[in-house]
């Protein structure tokens, strides 16, 4: 096990806590930028508890709900038994707990417990500033480590002492870049290109930890790692298939910036970032491929899921496309003023009829009420996170062919969506439409909002769950707004009905023409776009020594299998990397007689590890050069190739 280094100020003040100190504090706040080491802090913490005979409740910021009520569910413990503790790692992931915390959760804990909060942003002042809050609250704020720790992790991880220097001077004190650096053993911290005093600590880091994997299969095993919200074994399998995922999962789970959760894996955050940048840089084709491999398996959970888990399974879909462009216009991804969404109770009415009034006016309000009636378990109310203030509400309607008349007579909006049906592709009898009728949130009414984004899956994952769906519509005030934000995913149906003073815009999809699936990815797909330029992941010297090394193994399969070339982005996209980089090779020398000046060059190359001959003076013999002409042809010939061959790992094929 990895020696633990530094943080004592923190573990002797935890300890004390733990003793039962009076003067000790009750909660702890650790904060500090990724990789500074706050869940390695915690799982030390969480160490020292269970050794004091505590119960331990450990929660991961990143897979907690938006529902309080779920949070004191997983945390009751915390509640009832004395002496727990409670651990919310990741807390920056549900940071719109915080005001509910202290306001309603923690004041009710069980004599003698502790918890222990770790994210990347400080608390909120006000806590700090609290004269009820300021002895029982302890805040850290992690630093690096300072040299002589940097050094003694190094030396625990056994570095050679030659070693350290260099080391210490390019990772700094970052103990996640430290960290990495020990994974990487003395062996990878030698090598030119994880030391390259030009490269980006982290990136090449990983690039030293992980460039030289096993198999072809466990690059694909990292690509669903680096993507997925979390990696489950069983999620590997699915998209694997024809892979034995258990290995697969078992290597994962071992690598140092994984971290393990009751979901699955997921990269450290800042290791997460470099690991898809590197991914989608290296190879576009295969991570997009990856991505859409599971946007499927996500799709069928999302069918097969259980009403429980139908909201986690489509936040983890569209976390994967969170940096779609089209997703972008229509989502905001903030988390300020977090909301939860509940079914709609007889208490909420008058609050919902208010908001509706306040926004549509009163004949909007009537139809609200109408549909409350006819439809309640289709509105959805949103109360703030951190008061349970009810601030909006949703409703979204599913009516079945062939309409009712009161509907129709009733409410203009529903009647435009008949009949729009009517005149481009009739609904058949035991089909239905879907209808996202009201989308009410007075404080940021009908712009993007956490409301929006919440109402918007929920409609989605309906459309993907629903049997016999005809159509989907979606109703916005500000329709030439809105025809904008929805451009390629919903049709504007021109249709423009007046409710009261105001005119709305009616938008659609023919689920029928269109399946949800086809829709969805083109929905949060980010568009093509050109592979961009970048850096390589290795030394252009390294780079050279691998095409040499590639060539030198061509009549030995094995051997060429497992050149380091493999390992490069030219053969990150290929189905059969090494038929493929074979054939590019070949492509590269052939090339080269193009140019008057590489038509020898050519020549020598083929001649030399192409045609057979044993030494490179048969290849001379073969060419009729002397030795010495030969051998200055085939320098030339590896110069030019090996510049080719650069550019197109820095730019792509041409």
């Amino acid at each position: 096990m990895q020696a633990f280094i530094g943080r004592d100020e923190q573990l002797g003040r935890f300890g004390e806590a733990l003793a039962g100190d009076p003067q000790a504090p009750f909660a702890f706040y650790v904060c500090g930028p990724g990789g500074i080491g706050k869940s390695t802090l915690l799982r030390r913490l969480g160490d020292r508890a269970r050794a004091a005979g505590r119960l331990l409740v450990e929660l991961d910021g990143r897979f907690v709900s938006r529902d309080p009520a779920d949070f004191e569910h997983a945390a009751g413990p915390f509640l009832d038994v004395p002496g727990t503790v409670l651990f919310v790692d990741s807390f920056e992931h549900c940071q719109w707990l915080e005001s509910w915390l202290w306001h309603h959760f923690l004041p009710r804990a069980a004599d003698g417990t502790l918890v222990v909060l770790a994210g990347r942003r400080a608390p909120q002042p006000q806590w700090t500033a609290d004269p009820a809050w300021s002895r029982l609250l302890h805040v850290t704020e992690l630093e690096p480590f300072s040299a002589e720790q940097a050094r003694n992790l190094l030396v625990a991880a056994q570095i050679r002492p030659e070693l350290r220097d260099p080391v210490l001077r390019f990772a700094g004190g970052n103990p996640l870049a430290l960290s990495l650096a020990a994974a990487a053993g003395s062996e990878g911290c030698s090598r030119e290109e994880i030391w390259a005093p030009s490269a980006d600590v982290l990136r090449t880091l990983l690039a030293g930890l992980i460039g030289e994997v096993p198999t072809a299969a466990h690059r694909r095993a990292l690509e669903v790692a680096a993507q997925a919200h979390s990696t489950s074994e069983e999620l590997l399998a699915a998209v694997l298939p024809g892979e034995d995922a258990h290995p697969l999962f078992s290597w994962l789970r071992d690598l140092p910036f994984m971290e393990s959760t009751h979901r699955g894996l997921h990269p450290h955050d800042a290791a997460r970032e470099t690991l898809a940048a590197d991914l989608r840089w290296r190879a576009p084709n295969a991570f997009e491929t990856m991505r859409r491999r599971l946007a499927d398996e996500y799709l069928r959970m999302l069918r097969e899921a259980p009403e429980e888990r139908v909201w986690t399974v489509t936040d983890e879909l569209f976390y994967l496309f969170r940096e779609g462009e089209t997703l972008a216009r229509l989502r905001t991804w903030s988390r300020e003023d977090e909301v939860h969404d509940r079914p709609l109770h007889p208490e909420d009415i008058d609050v919902v009829l208010r908001m509706a009034e306040e926004t549509e006016g009163a004949a909007s309000a009537e139809l609200v009420r109408y549909w409350a009636q006819r439809q309640p378990h289709a509105f959805s109310v949103y109360r703030l996170v951190s008061t349970g203030r009810i601030v909006a509400f949703t409703a979204r309607l599913a009516l079945p062919a062939p309409p009712d008349p009161v509907d129709l007579a009733t409410d203009p909006v529903v009647a435009a969506a008949w009949r729009y049906t009517d005149a481009t592709a009739p609904v058949n009898s035991g089909e239905h439409i879907g209808i996202s009728r009201f989308s009410i949130y007075p404080e940021r009414y009908q712009v993007p909002s956490r409301v929006i984004d919440l109402s918007s899956s929920r409609a989605q994952a309906e459309a993907a769950r629903a049997r016999g769906r005809a159509y989907g519509f979606a109703v916005y005030r500000d329709a030439e707004t809105w025809a904008e934000r929805v451009e390629g995913t919903l049709g504007d149906t021109g249709a423009r009905p007046r409710v009261g003073e105001h005119t709305y815009g009616l938008f659609s999809v023919d689920w029928r023409q269109v399946p949800v699936e086809t829709w969805l990815l083109r929905f949060i797909s980010a568009p093509d776009a050109p592979v961009p330029s970048g850096p390589s992941a290795v030394s252009r010297t390294a780079f050279d020594q691998a095409v040499r090394e590639a060539l030198a193994h061509w009549r030995d399969p094995g051997a060429f299998a497992a050149c380091a070339l493999m390992r490069t982005r030219l053969a990150a996209d290929f189905g059969d990397p090494v038929e493929e980089l074979r054939t590019l090779l070949r492509q590269a020398v052939d090339d080269l007689a193009q140019d008057p000046r590489g038509v020898r060059a050519c020549g020598a190359l083929t001649a030399g590890y192409f045609s057979g001959a044993p030494t490179q003076e048969a290849a001379a013999r073969r060419l009729s050069l002397p030795y010495g002409t030969y051998r200055r042809h085939l320098r030339q010939g590896l110069d030019l190739l090996c510049e080719a061959l650069w550019q197109q790992e820095l730019h792509g094929p041409r």
